[in-house]
């Protein structure tokens, strides 16, 4: 039994990097599901990585932060796939130039470009692929914690975060003018990722976080792509 109704079903997934992405775990969890699952990555590089990772997907290049790229990948998907009935948006950069500075001392240029690239791309693609968006679709963000604790050392990619998820309400407010596209995000703890890896100091903080909680265990990225494919899901 399908009980998440995801068999037969066309999903688009940004953001995979390599088999550490959360956005990898999603496609598996869908595949396995039977579902017909595209990738969209940053650059040819990981498109061949990806292709290698998923055999006989069709995967997309799209740089988010190249003005109409976007719409130039909406228009490449919808040859192949003029149907979505969901979409996972697991983009996300802050450049921390090396060190986690005090909040004040955020500067212009890194935070503007991790509010493009982690939360502004989520209203660009939503736009873009309205029209290909089944009437009861799903959109899915991957998103971080917004416990206090959880958001200490993201620095500023932290409030870049939430601006993601108050984008997330606005988007399921307007899409309703039109549709019943649900727009969710998985908040969930700190993840071993790639990208995780790259935050100064990150590794000691998760030790420390791991610790913090009843199982002495950090979460698993299998448990993220699990919730996001059930959101997916007609469930």
């Amino acid at each position: 039994m399908d009980f998440l109704g995801l068999e037969n079903k066309t999903f688009l997934v940004f953001g995979v990097a390599n088999k550490k992405s959360v956005a990898c775990f999603v496609g598996q969890v869908l595949r396995e599901q039977g579902a017909q699952v595209a990738f969209a990555v940053q650059n040819a590089e990981k498109k061949d990585s990806v292709s290698r990772l998923f055999p006989g997907a069709n995967v997309y290049v799209c740089d988010v932060e190249r003005e109409g790229d976007v719409d130039r990948l909406a228009g490449e998907v919808a040859q192949r796939h003029p149907l979505l009935h969901g979409i996972v948006h697991s983009i996300a950069f802050a450049d921390y130039e090396g060190q986690i500075r005090p909040f004040h001392e955020t500067r212009k240029r890194n935070f503007l470009q991790a509010v493009d690239i982690s939360c502004y791309s989520l209203i660009a693609i939503a736009n873009a692929f309205k029209g290909l968006l089944d009437q009861k679709a799903s959109v899915v963000a991957i998103s971080i914690s917004s416990s206090r604790i959880a958001a200490e050392p993201y620095g500023f990619m932290a409030p870049v975060k939430a601006a993601l998820e108050s984008s997330v309400c606005f988007l399921a407010k307007s899409f309703s003018a039109f549709s019943q596209v649900r727009f969710n995000s998985v908040n969930s703890g700190p993840l071993k990722t790639s990208a995780s890896a790259g935050i100064p100091g990150f590794i000691d903080y998760h030790l420390f976080v791991e610790q913090m909680t009843l199982r002495k265990k950090g979460l698993e990225t299998s448990a993220v792509a699990t919730t996001g494919a059930f959101l997916l899901g007609e469930r």
